[in-house]
């Protein structure tokens, strides 16, 4: 059975193609579009390019899961006389977005099919009038996403985000499938929103300090590390755990929370502001983690949600007491949503104990689209890229080992904000001057210094890595330390305070990757690579051959290795 998820955001954009249990691909509209986090509410491209990737049609799809986000006003049922504005606006081609889980709340409904025009939207997508078409629960895709591929039988699930469906967390205890909700589901829906997102007020804060809201978050976690949470005692002056162990606040309104934390961060240094935001996350979440631990006996943890793209929190969490494994979904975004949207589909389908055994790790995320050879050498022509000899992990280590900067462009492109070694860019990890060379090349400003990745048989002697964090650490979701004895040798993926941002990799999950990290090591006695996103500033992760032909071009990297060689652009011709 065919099951398309699709994430009708407006922001990370995404779409999911599975045959029953078995996720066959998923794409971010992103890395189609070019522009960054974006989302047009439908992402046709991304399911069209699923739909291709797969070599079936729209007509093959037998059912379609959707999240409750923002459609047109063409694919919104109207409702009462005061809806006669939105006729309006239609009449004079102003058509706009409504979002699904609002209207099902200003209506008073559960029915997504008394707000949705069903039929309308299966011919928007060329599905058969007969495809069985859903609507999901936000913050229960999201969880549900992170216990599929998870360890444990006994999980603890946590989620965390700016807002999705009226809430901006759910917390809830698993013992295989059967889930029961203690915060957040569809009870919340109708209820008045609190006031009580650390996902938002970690916004507030980056922006405030002059970073872009929704993307930047991740700077103000490097940005921490400098600097002393001179302002905690205000924060946690206004935020608490109440009754049931849910973080809330005694603000009257995200505006006059927002007013609060701009203030308060305008008399601060920004490292200080932001190890004040960053230390208040970490002592509510994991306060509020502890004792749901104590209140179900988990010993497992499963989170997702954009609050879990926070690496530093989610170390802080899994080294709570009794948690013997953590898993953090790699997409962990809204992006997330068009696989835990099936997840959901299948398990109210199948039921809780079919779900269950069908639960499995996750091997990888290289679930895009990749390209041939013929296509790459194309794109190489087109730019006057030239191939040179060799065997091409062990001319990528040589190089890398002299000091040049490269890239690697290998099979299918990653699902989630991380690069993990099909859109990579590389380097060695000595000197820590290299961060610099690096930021100038791709115009970016960072606080961290660049992620490592290392090889799965030597990831514990480098790093500070175990049964319960190493699972996580193949897909770069949490942070850890640094062993003292490694920390000059790998200087330039160690931050400020000693901790680094693994990838771990295994040969069976990408060998190309792994072989050039294992001839870099052979070369030099150090198991580690820099992998940075294969990207500039402020642009999507590179997608096809072209792209990464022209960052080659405009000597972003100094080579650029493939399955089929390696490439470089000839002197004469910079």
């Amino acid at each position: 059975m065919l099951i398309l998820g699709v994430n009708l955001g407006l922001h990370d954009g995404a779409a999911a193609l599975f045959d029953d249990y078995r996720l066959l691909g998923a794409i971010q509209l992103e890395r189609l579009s070019r522009r960054k986090n974006d989302g047009d509410g439908y992402v046709r491209d991304c399911v069209d390019c699923l739909l291709d990737m797969a070599g079936v049609s729209a007509s093959d799809v037998d059912a379609v899961a959707f999240s409750r986000g923002f459609l047109k006003t063409g694919h919104i049922r109207f409702g009462l006389r005061r809806d006669l504005n939105w006729r309006l606006r239609r009449a004079l081609g102003k058509d706009t977005y409504k979002e699904i889980a609002s209207e099902l709340q200003r209506r008073g409904t559960s029915d997504p099919e008394a707000v949705v025009d069903t039929d309308g939207l299966r011919a928007f997508y060329g599905f058969r009038p007969d495809v069985k078409v859903t609507f999901t629960n936000h913050h229960f895709s999201h969880a549900l996403s992170a216990l599929f591929y998870s360890r444990g039988e006994n999980t603890l699930l946590y989620t965390a985000d700016g807002a999705g469906d009226n809430v901006h967390y759910s917390i809830g205890h698993a013992r295989g499938g059967h889930i029961e909700n203690f915060y957040g589901d569809d009870r919340w829906l109708f209820e008045a929103r609190d006031i009580n997102s650390l996902g938002l007020a970690y916004g507030y804060v980056t922006q405030a300090l002059g970073f872009r809201m929704n993307r930047h978050e991740g700077k103000i976690t490097g940005l921490a590390a400098f600097g002393e949470p001179e302002l905690l005692e205000d924060f946690e002056g206004r935020f608490h755990l109440d009754d049931r162990n849910v973080v809330m606040s005694d603000f009257a309104s995200f505006r006059d929370m927002r007013a609060f934390l701009e203030e308060r961060v305008a008399a601060v240094s920004r490292e200080n502001a932001a190890a004040s935001i960053q230390r208040l996350l970490e002592n509510l979440v994991s306060r509020s983690v502890t004792a749901h631990l104590d209140r179900t006996g988990a010993d497992s943890l499963a989170l997702a949600g954009g609050v879990f793209a926070n690496v530093a929190l989610n170390r802080v969490v899994g080294e709570l007491p009794g948690v013997e494994n953590i898993f953090i979904f790699p997409g962990m975004g809204d992006e997330g949503l068009a696989v835990g949207n099936v997840l959901q589909f299948l398990l109210e389908r199948d039921g809780p104990d079919t779900w269950n055994a069908a639960r499995h790790a996750l091997d990888d995320v290289y679930l895009g689209p990749a390209f041939g050879v013929g296509e790459i050498a194309a794109a190489a022509d087109a730019v006057g890229a030239k191939k040179v000899g060799g065997d091409p992990a062990g001319e990528a280590a040589r190089r890398l080992q002299h000091g040049e900067v490269g890239a690697i462009y290998h099979g299918r492109m990653e699902f989630g904000p991380r690069a993990l070694g099909a859109r990579s860019i590389l380097g060695a990890p000595g000197d820590a001057a290299i961060n610099d060379e690096l930021n100038k090349r791709l115009e970016r400003t960072e606080f961290m210094p660049f992620a490592p990745v290392v090889l799965e048989e030597h990831a514990r002697e480098v790093f500070d890595l175990d049964d319960v964090n190493s699972y996580a650490a193949r897909f770069m979701t949490i942070t850890c330390d640094v062993k003292p004895e490694w920390r000059e040798r790998v200087a330039a993926v160690v931050h400020v305070d000693g901790s680094a941002r693994p990838q771990v990799i295994a040969r069976d999950a990408n060998p190309l990757y792994y072989d050039i990290v294992s001839s870099y090591h052979a070369a030099t006695g150090v198991p580690v690579l820099i992998n940075t996103s294969f990207n500039a500033h402020e642009e999507p992760i590179v997608c096809t051959p072209a792209q990464a032909m022209t960052a080659l071009a405009d000597r972003r990297v100094d080579f650029l290795v493939t399955e089929g060689g390696v490439f470089e652009i000839p002197e004469a011709a910079g």
